[in-house]
């Protein structure tokens, strides 16, 4: 696997991988996000209440300012809180009538933790250059 990566470095470019993977990471955060809103929104009862929406979208702000600043390292740890959002997409994913939910949100988290791990790697490399 390393030895493939290091091909795709040298064939590409670290700056291309780099901002494609940064790329992928903006996209699939802000759709994972919005769909975590969603989700929240849905699960109010009668009465309205933050406190569900709060639960599921804390977790991802608490990132933005890795991801605004360009953080390898806060980047990685996105990417195994985005494992978090894969399990619940799964679990949502077995329920009936939740299907298409739940595998929408298991692929975007997958994106993301794709990106997010392509970018710690392709950044930290560009950094020691």
């Amino acid at each position: 696997m390393r030895q493939w990566l290091e091909e795709v470095e040298t064939r590409h470019g670290l700056d291309t991988l780099t901002l494609r993977s940064r790329q992928l990471v903006l996209a699939s955060f802000t759709i994972l996000l919005l769909l975590v809103i969603y989700r929240g929104f849905l699960v109010q009862g009668d009465t309205f209440n933050w406190r569900p929406v709060i639960a599921f979208v804390l977790p991802l702000v608490l990132f933005l300012p890795s991801i605004i600043g360009q953080r390898a390292r806060g980047h990685a740890w996105l990417a195994f809180v985005s494992l978090l959002y894969f399990t619940q997409g799964v679990m949502l994913a077995t329920l009936p009538g939740q299907a298409f939910r739940g595998v929408l949100e298991a692929a975007i988290s997958l994106a993301l933790f794709t990106g997010c791990m392509g970018y710690a790697r392709f950044r930290s490399r560009q950094q020691r250059q």
